[in-house]
């Protein structure tokens, strides 16, 4: 590897931010493809392949909304306003894809497989990231729900959804994207002898 690829992967991988809020544009064609082809490519011990991928149209996209704000209404009634920010929370990235895990019995095996899952996403959204396209990976209630699995045709007994990534052009300039806070690599850091 050349110091100038070097130096770019190391750039891609600490620029890289999770984005909340995103521009209606399409992606480039096949941008989801080379992604999930990166996502793939992740460390998986003893080559399980546990992860699955559904990326969503807008037919069912419409049915998560839906979902997610009834589901933010059992806390109580919302408001206009909150309802419209809930729908533009779901409903504003171009493209989403749902992350599964396929479902094994030995726990050892299954957090194996989890963490390869976990370097797949991240994969993914370094691939992205690398084309100007920002991501999140999202978690919650709505990504448990049973109405959830259906609309995603996926069974539970077989697959556990392990979240969603939601997939588009951030709203503000990346650039202008806050980096998160993180300990200093010295406290998170130890050596033995």
């Amino acid at each position: 590897m050349s110091e100038n690829s070097f130096n770019e992967t190391q750039e891609l991988i600490q620029t890289r931010r999770t984005v909340h809020r995103y521009r209606p544009e399409p992606l480039p064609e096949g941008a989801i493809d080379r992604a999930l082809e990166a996502a793939v490519a992740a460390p998986n011990h003893k080559l399980t392949n546990p992860w699955r991928f559904t990326k969503v149209g807008p037919k069912t996209r419409q049915g998560i909304e839906d979902l997610y704000v009834d589901l933010k209404a059992q806390d109580g009634p919302l408001t206009d306003e909150e309802e419209e920010e809930y729908r533009r929370k779901v409903g504003d990235p171009p493209e989403m894809v749902v992350v599964s895990q396929v479902w094994v019995e030995d726990d050892f095996r299954r957090r194996e497989d989890y963490g390869a899952i976990a370097c797949a996403v991240e994969n993914l959204m370094l691939s992205l990231w690398s084309e100007g396209i920002s991501s999140k990976w999202t978690t919650g209630s709505v990504t448990r729900h049973p109405q959830t699995y259906e609309m995603m045709e996926i069974d539970e007994d077989d697959e556990e959804i392990v979240g969603f990534v939601w997939i588009g052009y951030p709203r503000e300039d990346r650039e202008g994207l806050d980096k998160p806070p993180r300990q200093p690599i010295d406290e998170v850091t130890r050596e033995v002898p």
